[in-house]
């Protein structure tokens, strides 16, 4: 089965089909870097990250890229709390972005363009608005006419008549879609559904020269600006959270194809949103929590991804202590898979030599006709559960037997496989590092000890031999005796 997606744009699954064969292009709305980076960003991003691998491994060559709102509102407010400046904090909290991303393996996007760095672009869109009769100046700003485009509202699904007006202020509360007819920015539109492309320059806050007078982008045009930038007049894929499908990707379909009369983007996909114990994640509730809290708090960044992806990326997502538990719990048993070959004998993870016809194309079949339909994750994790289960099995019995049910080279193809697949999903393992006290307690140390247990056994000195044995136990190795002889493993 080829790859379907559900495009928010048609509201139907459709067949995956790029603008050029073989090529990706894919814009990522990213973080307004005012705050460090929550629950809420952690699953956008790993939606995005594992849908970038999964094209890939489908042998696309993907340009991925996301952006970094770093004008805006929120960023001037956190300057004046702390007496620092707007560049000072976008910047800190730029830095942490990569910190808590590089944390959950996410893989670093192919740009990210900020809307400070792309003033040029910005102000040219602008203009070609105002020239084309999209767009008005009024007494320092500049506002989209919306009901000059005739299409807008094909996105959310919306029609002014039934709307609120206020589509220019984000959707964070309703009092901010309600119109105040007091307010200087309503008085100054023509319409009340407009929204502000340029804002004029306020008493000290940072402003940028422009044809209109100093000021400002607004936040909507600041993504069509960049898309067009760095992606050019039609992408792929645009993806974003579904609480930016209206008013903000409405705004900037209508913003981009009033200028090139073409389509923005083919396919506009949005991940769910975050909830934490049945509620809206809010700082008001008390249940905002941080990706760098979360993981203080010792959840495995592996087991982050887990939960994620353990639900259709386009629902919502519940966030709670026994969600945690149980991806923690799976993570565990994908781990035990994807380590396999530990102390067996057939290298270790990182060190697979990994070809097409390495891989067990039964699991590699059933993977791709699970994640074909519309990136449906939690099918393909239960393929790399079957995998890891099956896996686990076969090394516990050697562990006990000495051999496995099944030959080895069959068992290295589908740890092969379960390796491939899991990295498709961003799902890594690394052996633990040695406790202190396993320093200097190598292969031949161990071996050693063992033949000095023998002959204690051999001279029916048990205490000797248990006392081996213990000293080997509390170092992490373990001790099989056969007939065949004595085996061991690291625990």
């Amino acid at each position: 089965m080829a790859l379907n997606v559900y495009n928010t744009l048609t509201r139907r699954q459709e067949p995956f089909e790029t603008v050029e064969p073989g090529k990706v292009k894919m814009y990522y709305c990213g973080v307004t870097v005012y705050d460090y980076c929550h629950l809420g960003h952690a699953r956008a991003c790993i939606v995005w990250d594992v849908v970038r691998r999964y094209l890939q491994f489908l042998g696309y060559e993907v340009r991925y890229i996301q952006n970094f709102t770093d004008i805006d509102d929120k960023i001037l407010n956190r300057a004046r709390q702390e007496h620092s400046s707007m560049e000072a904090v976008a910047e800190r909290f730029i830095n942490a972005y990569f910190e808590d991303m590089g944390q959950l393996g996410i893989q670093e996007a192919d740009e990210y363009p900020r809307a400070t760095h792309t003033m040029n672009g910005i102000q040219k869109l602008i203009h070609e608005l105002e020239n084309q009769g999209f767009a008005y100046p009024s007494d320092g700003d500049v506002y989209y006419a919306v009901r000059q485009f005739a299409e807008y509202g094909k996105l959310s699904g919306r029609k002014l008549e039934d709307m609120q007006a206020g589509a220019s202020v984000r959707a964070a509360s309703p009092q901010e879609n309600r119109v105040n007819v007091n307010d200087p920015e309503y008085q100054k539109k023509k319409d009340p559904f407009d929204f502000a492309l340029w804002k004029a320059a306020k008493p000290g806050e940072p402003a940028w020269e422009s044809p209109w007078g100093a000021g400002r982008p607004g936040w909507h045009i600041e993504c069509s600006a960049m898309v067009r930038d760095r992606l050019g007049e039609t992408i792929d894929i645009h993806a974003g959270g579904a609480d930016l499908i209206f008013p903000h990707h409405e705004n900037e379909i209508a913003q981009s194809e009033a200028v090139t009369g073409k389509p923005l983007a083919t396919y506009w996909l949005h991940n769910g949103m975050v909830k934490v114990d049945g509620e809206k994640m809010s700082k008001s509730l008390g249940n905002f929590t941080t990706i760098r809290d979360l993981l203080a708090r010792g959840v495995d960044p592996m087991a982050m991804r887990l939960f994620v992806l353990t639900a259709q990326y386009r629902t919502p997502i519940d966030f709670t202590d026994e969600a945690i538990a149980a991806a923690t719990n799976g993570w565990h048993t994908l781990k035990e898979g994807l380590l396999f070959g530990e102390g067996l004998g057939i290298g270790g993870q990182g060190e697979i030599a990994i070809s097409s016809s390495s891989l067990s194309n039964e699991y590699v079949e059933r993977f791709q006709e699970a994640v074909n339909d519309d990136f449906n994750f939690p099918g393909g994790l239960a393929v790399l559960f079957e995998l890891a289960k099956e896996l686990r099995r076969e090394k516990n019995i050697f562990v006990h037997q000495g051999k496995t049910e099944t030959p080895l080279e069959e068992l290295e193809i589908q740890w092969q496989t379960l390796v491939t697949l899991a990295a498709v999903f961003g799902l890594t393992a690394k052996p633990e590092t040695p406790k202190p006290e396993q320093d200097g307690l190598n292969d031949a140390a161990i071996e050693d000890l063992i033949q000095q247990r023998q002959a204690a056994r051999k001279a029916k000195n048990f205490a000797e031999s248990d006392r081996i044995r213990n000293e080997l136990q509390a170092k992490g190795i373990t001790l099989i005796d056969s007939p065949q002889g004595t085996r061991w493993h690291r625990s």
